[in-house]
């Protein structure tokens, strides 16, 4: 690996500066703030799945926000929203297809031996660990409950 994810957002703050480009500053800066206040409650530098456990938690943020505004009918804040989420997601690894985590569930309840719901918690704590930062976990969910109540 080349250059650890904190240090590309923060070199990719630098380049936002640069060029002016406020929006992208604004979102990096935000971003940086959120990994800082991590540390301090962690009393320790973040490693690189947990700076990618933020910016997953800052995505789904953004797109969240951006429901409940298309909701309110306020298009203009829902844009800004999912702009924002669109920014951040750049930091996150390439995402899984829908049928690489259909394969996944299978291959981890078939090692864990799951055979009903009882045993989601079990699958959800390995289906986790395994697609970090490249999968929603939502849909992750609906998959593994899918699965087991068949």
């Amino acid at each position: 690996m080349t250059m650890n994810l904190k240090a590309q957002i923060q070199s990719d703050m630098k380049d936002a500066m640069r060029a002016r480009d406020k929006e992208r500053l604004s979102v990096i800066r935000m971003l940086l703030a959120a990994i800082q206040t991590r540390e301090i409650e962690e009393r320790n530098e973040l490693s690189e799945p947990a700076v990618l456990a933020v910016v997953e938690k800052l995505v789904k943020q953004r797109k969240d926000s951006a429901r409940q505004f298309a909701d309110a009918g306020r298009a203009d804040r829902e844009a800004a929203e999912l702009s924002e989420a669109e920014m951040l997601q750049a930091y996150l690894p390439e995402q899984m297809s829908e049928a690489e985590l259909a394969g996944l569930v299978d291959q981890v309840v078939a090692a864990t031996g799951a055979s009903g719901m009882q045993d989601m918690g079990k699958v959800m704590g390995q289906l986790k660990a395994k697609a970090q930062g490249r999968a929603d976990m939502g849909m992750l969910s609906a998959l593994v409950k899918a699965k087991l109540s068949a």
